[in-house]
C-alpha cells in the first residue's frame, strides 16, 4: 500500500483542469517538462539557499503541484491521445531527475549525511528502474511499495515544512535516510518480485 493507491480519486479531482488544458492546445510532453523545470529550478533554490530554513517552506507546496503535473500529463496522454514514444522516455526521465535535484539539497542539512542523501537518491532511480523494467519482460509497470514516487515525496515535503517553520532536526533524525534506502531496497526487491510473479 502507498499513497499511490490513492491516485485514481485525486485524478478525478484534477480532470476538469486537465480538459481545460486540452482544450487549450497543451501537450502531456509539456507538462512533463514544466513539472522537471519546476523541480530542477526548487532544487536549486534550495541548495543556494539552504542556510536560510525558511526558503524550505517552497518544498512542500513544490511537491504538491509536481503530484499534479505528474498526473496531469499522464491523463492528457492517455484521455487525449497523446501518448508517444517520447512521451514515455520523458515521464520516467524527468521524475528521477526531479527526485534527485529536489532531494540533494538535504546533504547540506544536519544532521543528514552526504552519503546517506545520495544513496537514498541513487536507489530512489533504482526503484523507478525496477519498475519500468516490468513492460520489458511482459509485465505490467509496476509500482510496488513500500516506498513509492508519492511516498517519498510526502516525506521530503514534511521534512521541508518542518525545516521552513524553524523546526529543528534532532541528532537522532540521521538515521531517517538509512531507514528510507532501507525501504527503497525492499521496493526494488517487491516491484522485481511482483513484476516476474506476474509473467509465470
Amino acid at each position: 500500500m502507498t499513497l499511490y493507491d490513492i491516485k485514481p480519486g485525486f485524478q478525478s479531482l484534477l480532470r476538469p483542469m486537465v480538459k481545460w488544458l486540452a482544450a487549450k492546445g497543451i501537450s502531456a510532453n509539456q507538462v512533463t517538462l514544466a513539472a522537471a523545470a519546476g523541480s530542477i529550478a526548487v532544487g536549486i533554490l534550495l541548495f543556494i539557499f539552504s542556510r536560510q530554513p525558511a526558503v524550505f517552506l517552497i518544498l512542500p507546496v513544490w511537491m504538491f503541484i509536481r503530484m499534479a503535473l505528474n498526473a496531469v500529463d499522464g491523463m492528457l496522454a492517455r484521455e487525449f491521445k497523446q501518448k508517444s514514444h517520447l512521451g514515455a522516455y520523458l515521464n520516467e526521465l524527468c521524475d528521477v531527475v526531479s527526485d534527485a535535484a529536489l532531494f540533494i539539497p538535504f546533504a547540506l542539512i544536519a544532521p543528514f549525511s552526504a552519503g546517506t542523501v545520495v544513496l537514498v537518491i541513487f536507489l530512489a532511480m533504482l526503484s523507478e528502474f525496477a519498475g519500468v523494467i516490468g513492460p520489458v519482460i511482459g509485465a505490467s509497470r509496476r509500482y510496488d511499495g513500500p516506498l513509492g514516487k508519492s511516498d517519498r515525496a510526502l516525506i521530503f515535503g514534511a521534512l521541508g515544512l518542518w525545516l521552513g517553520m524553524g523546526g529543528v532536526m534532532p541528532q537522532w533524525l540521521f538515521w531517517l535516510m538509512p531507514i528510507l534506502a532501507l525501504l527503497l531496497s525492499i521496493t526494488i526487491f517487491n516491484r522485481t518480485k511482483q513484476a516476474l510473479a506476474e509473467v509465470r
